[in-house]
């Protein structure tokens, strides 16, 4: 406790209070949280392996897996790591630049460039039913990496501001944020200055962004059930189906609890901050669990060459 009252009067730190009103029950609720951080862990390392180390499975498409591991991968980090520590052992400080700041740029950055990884997915499946002829030639692995590094850039130039805006707010006495990490918005109303860029420009960047891609990808598959329609192969539906199952079921788990969050923080005051809390972190362990596990369970070629390395062992 004695630590706890110091860390309150630094002024370069704030405090991470958890789940509020279910601070007897974290180390419950730490439990299902660390097993799913390490399956996460677990399954995208296999896919970042397995994919390194098979010639056959340097495509586009095992590109693009591969980048989604790795956000996946980086996302987890950037949250539940420190979450963990206030579940297991009350370890509630965080700097406020180094700690704090870095963190939300981090795991916001990473969002960003996660979602433009799912607009690439959903052209790569548009140009492989649409126009497979010149796959090979429209999709390079060249081509992947540097709309990788597209995405890359636009994630930083979109998420550098929002940490940027806050470094320069003045922050009240009270230094408690009631959350597991530094969300961009709950972080913001510990400022006594006036937020109301923050909040504007989180919320027009999160529509734009999301809404942008969201587009993009609802065109890409308008065009593929367009070209369905003028297939009448029951065998081609199959194929195609198949190969779009585990991107739609990625894009389902990956933008509902983020946008319930983003809209939570600004707009629902019904909902107790427990409930909001816990679904805002399962964003960060929940989807990069399933997403080697679904793209395992679609994609034949990945789960034969997974399964030759699990049965060497």
């Amino acid at each position: 406790m004695a630590a706890f009252n110091l860390t309150l009067s630094d002024p370069s730190t704030f405090i991470l209070t958890g789940i509020p009103g279910l601070e007897a029950a974290h180390i419950w609720i730490s439990i299902p949280f660390s097993i799913f951080y390490f399956i996460a862990l677990l399954g995208n390392f296999m896919v970042l392996f397995v994919v390194g180390k098979e010639e056959t499975l340097h495509k586009p498409m095992y590109l693009l897996l591969c980048m989604l591991a790795l956000t996946d991968i980086t996302i987890s980090n950037s949250v539940i790591p420190k979450a963990l520590c206030i579940f297991w052992f009350n370890l509630r400080g965080i700097t406020v630049v180094d700690g704090c700041l870095t963190q939300m740029f981090f795991f916001q950055a990473i969002s960003i460039m996660h979602s433009g990884i799912l607009v690439t997915m959903a052209f790569d499946r548009y140009v492989a039913i649409c126009n497979p002829l010149r796959y090979a030639t429209i999709l390079t692995n060249a081509r992947i990496a540097k709309l990788g590094l597209v995405g890359l850039i636009r994630a930083v130039l979109f998420m550098l501001p929002p940490p940027l805006l806050l470094s320069r707010q003045p922050f009240c006495a009270n230094r408690i944020i009631p959350h597991t990490y530094c969300d961009h918005m709950a972080v913001a109303k510990m400022s006594c200055g006036d937020i109301t860029v923050n909040r504007m420009y989180g919320l027009v960047l999160a529509f734009l962004v999301i809404g942008s891609d969201l587009t993009f990808i609802a065109l890409s598959y308008g065009q593929i059930i367009k070209a369905l329609l003028r297939i009448s192969s029951k065998k081609a539906h199959q194929k195609a189906f198949s190969t779009c199952t585990a991107h739609l079921f990625v894009i389902l788990m990956s933008y509902p609890p983020g946008l319930f969050s983003i809209l939570t923080h600004r707009f629902s005051q019904g909902i107790a901050p427990h409930i909001h809390i816990i679904i805002a972190n399962l964003y960060f362990v929940t989807p990069p669990m399933l997403n080697p596990i679904v793209y395992g369970v679609y994609t034949k070629e990945l789960r034969d060459k997974v399964g030759k390395y699990i049965c060497r062992m």
